[in-house]
């Protein structure tokens, strides 16, 4: 999708992309943001299951839990201030540096969706979101 590489790394990167997409919706409703807690554990808990799934064993499982937290964590971060700034161009370059892409020219137009995603998060409501359900 969008020039996003089909490995294992750019299906990590769309994980986190639109997790961070939820994540910054859940922040900014008064009744999903005490949850975001629960929602970065069960991420947490389902990276970890396939990671062991994958071969990876017990000594090293909680550094790579931790190298994948930190990514996230600044992949938020960046996608929070591009998003808030609405700076398609600055957005397509974080994601140049944060997803795995097999056509960086694509970066673009990964970036529209990526806003248009984030525009639909806003105008979904908690009970739609729980509901697994995204705004049209």
């Amino acid at each position: 999708m969008c020039g996003v590489a089909d490995t294992v790394e750019g299906r990590f990167d769309m994980i986190t992309l639109v997790l961070s997409l939820v994540m910054l919706k859940m922040e900014q409703d008064e009744e999903l943001a005490p949850q975001t807690a629960l929602v970065t554990e069960l991420f947490v808990e389902d990276m970890e299951g396939q990671l062991r799934e994958a071969g990876i064993g017990d000594p090293t499982v909680g550094k790579k839990i931790g190298n994948l937290m930190s990514s996230m964590g600044g992949r938020l971060g960046t996608y929070r201030q591009r998003l808030a700034d609405e700076d398609r161009a600055a957005l397509a370059e974080a994601l140049k540096r944060n997803v795995t892409m097999a056509q960086e020219d694509e970066a673009e137009a990964l970036a529209e969706r990526m806003i248009r995603l984030h525009k639909r998060l806003r105008r979904s409501s908690a009970e739609q979101l729980r509901a697994g359900e995204i705004a049209a």
